[in-house]
């Protein structure tokens, strides 16, 4: 029953981060609040990780911090689409930063929680400041994606892995060639979704007024 299980859920990854990967430009206004809450959920467990040293979702206290946190992302995203493109933007710069201090040895602390939130805020400024949306989200969606497409097999054959603690260590843990494939699969994604996107932009939103 867990194999069938497993088994399922790594068929709706894998279909779930192709559309993402090839096709996340033009879905991204239905994805905003999913996004804006999974983001702030990792971001608020892994806070409580770096500042008390807690496993992320090891205690109640890091769920309920990640709920709130998660919950309002979720609504600025979907209320602003400044705010929508700051958390994009911010959720990349801070989750690859972090995941590849980890991915070097660096165990999750408050120096590498700095660190990533300063890569994050940065990244945000930069995005709006020059208009870089565009690409920020389909770099973002073509990431995730593929992440999610090999991240939804690694579970399949190794159920019991450290992916979500350390995605990045535990491909390379595994096998390198996972990351080169994930890697290339996310750039196949990035210049399909500016292919077909050339002439087609999202139009801005304030769902306040």
């Amino acid at each position: 029953m867990l194999a069938l299980e497993l088994m399922c859920a790594a068929l709706i990854a894998f279909m779930f981060g192709l559309l993402l990967c090839f096709a996340g430009y033009k879905f991204f206004l239905v994805l905003l609040p999913i996004w804006g809450f999974f983001a702030g959920l990792w971001l608020g467990a892994q806070t409580m990780q770096a500042l008390f040293g807690v496993g992320p979702f090891a205690t109640v206290t890091s769920w309920v911090v990640g709920f709130i946190v998660g919950a309002v992302f979720a609504v600025l995203s979907y209320l602003f689409y400044i705010a929508a493109v700051a958390i994009i933007a911010g959720s990349l710069g801070y989750f690859a930063t972090v995941g590849l201090l980890l991915a070097i040895g660096m165990n999750m602390n408050w120096l590498v929680w700095l660190i990533g939130i300063v890569v994050a805020v940065a990244l945000a400024w930069v995005t709006l400041q020059f208009n870089l949306q565009k690409w920020v989200i389909i770099i973002a969606t073509s990431l995730l994606g593929s992440a999610i497409v090999f991240g939804g097999f690694f579970v399949l054959f190794n159920p019991y892995s450290n992916l979500l603690e350390n995605p990045i260590r535990a491909f390379l843990g595994a096998n390198p060639f996972l990351m080169i494939l994930a890697i290339v699969l996310a750039i196949f994604g990035i210049v399909a979704q500016y292919q077909t996107n050339r002439n087609f932009n999202l139009e801005s939103y304030n769902n306040w007024e």
